[in-house]
């Protein structure tokens, strides 16, 4: 199999990709800023990069510029983030990147990226030539946004709608409320955490505790839906009862 660098400052997003990707037979090599991403490609020469856009030290795209410049990019690299539009995916393309992931990333997404990457390496790029068809495609509007292959190569992952429509638990249930106001003076994780928190402990509630259905339900295998509940400090067994009850 391949070779695979995750580049991510988020120590729970590495363990996350690692044991998917090294569960489908690929070697990770992990990196949490830019100074060991430099290192583990001149080390390991991935086959590819995962390389998330926001950063402390240096920001994805700057490191993507640096190795395009350098003749570096030798190998497809898809990009990662938890509030990316599509003006940088444009740009991420126009540096060399062959797809764009919008975080939390499902499973099956980051799959399909990485088959997709790993069986079309990236080419010479002409300068300014893929800019342009990504900031075109940038004009159309939809609740789904790509930018087809035949202009760039790259996938965007849409964002979820925050207008959700709202849904009405049945009277007497244990469901938590479908909507829910949040703290948004806060710093960015601990709002996503608190966001993801509500959002797994409905589903679970939703399906009585199942955690076979919460997992098809979310997109989630089993092993890294157990990992992610635990690491948001969801307590199943409360969850659990209260959907039996």
């Amino acid at each position: 199999m391949s070779t695979i660098l995750v580049v991510d400052d988020e120590l729970g997003i590495r363990a996350l990709l690692s044991e998917i990707l090294a569960d489908e037979g690929h070697t990770v090599e992990l990196a949490e800023n830019a100074g060991q991403a430099r290192a583990a490609r001149e080390r390991a020469r991935p086959d590819l990069v995962l390389l998330d856009i926001w950063m402390p030290d240096v920001d994805g795209i700057t490191l993507l510029k640096e190795w395009g410049s350098a003749g570096l990019l030798t190998m497809p690299v898809i990009m990662m983030s938890g509030h990316g539009t599509i003006d940088t995916a444009a740009e991420a393309s126009r540096f060399g990147a062959s797809a764009f992931l919008e975080k939390p990333i499902t499973l099956q997404k980051l799959l399909k990226a990485v088959d997709q990457a790993l069986s079309k390496p990236p080419g010479p790029r002409p300068p300014g030539s893929a800019a342009d068809a990504a900031h075109g495609a940038a004009g159309h509007a939809g609740s789904q946004r790509s930018v087809g292959p035949a202009s760039v190569g790259l996938q965007v992952v849409p964002v979820a709608s925050a207008m959700a429509p709202a849904v009405t638990a049945p009277a007497g249930s244990a469901l938590p409320p479908t909507r829910q106001t949040f703290d948004l003076d806060r710093p960015l994780r601990e709002a996503r955490d608190a966001f993801e928190k509500s959002y797994f402990e409905f589903h679970l509630a939703n399906e009585g505790g199942s955690m076979t259905r919460v997992a098809d339900k979310t997109g989630l295998e089993r092993t890294h839906l157990y990992r992610k509940l635990k690491q948001l400090g969801v307590d199943l067994t409360r969850t659990k009862r209260n959907g039996q009850g």
